[in-house]
């Protein structure tokens, strides 16, 4: 046990969230205008007002939730090796995606990452 009792093997650990409260986030934030998630309904984005970033359908197991946490406060912790190609990168070499944190309430964030995390595409939805 290390000093102030933090383990030798101690990492964070996200609050648990809920999925459906973080797909209204995902909503209120408009993460649409920029995520597909393909089997999910969203409002119409006009074409010239759509960005560009990853479709999200398959996300359930590919990632801890607190990846996807780390996602959203720092989108350019973890940078796709094909990003640039992709166009999710600005002229400075930096993700498109803003961070969200002066956002996002802790609540929110772990919402939104669980939501991320329950995405398993149509064939075997994880979320009402």
């Amino acid at each position: 046990m290390a000093e102030h009792g933090m383990s030798a093997d101690w990492k964070f650990t996200l609050p648990q969230g809920n999925p459906v409260e973080g797909r209204k986030s995902f909503v209120e934030l408009e993460c649409y205008k920029c995520h597909e998630v393909k089997g999910e309904t969203f409002p119409e984005v006009a074409k010239e007002n759509k960005g560009i970033g990853p479709e999200l359908s398959q996300m359930a197991g590919i990632h801890p939730v607190e990846f996807f946490a780390e996602s959203i406060m720092n989108p350019n912790a973890v940078i796709d090796p094909d990003a640039e190609k992709k166009g999710y990168l600005g002229d400075d070499g930096k993700s498109k995606m803003p961070n969200y944190n002066d956002v996002l309430t802790v609540k929110q964030l772990a919402d939104l990452a669980a939501y991320l995390a329950s995405l398993k595409g149509q064939a075997g939805k994880a979320h009402p």
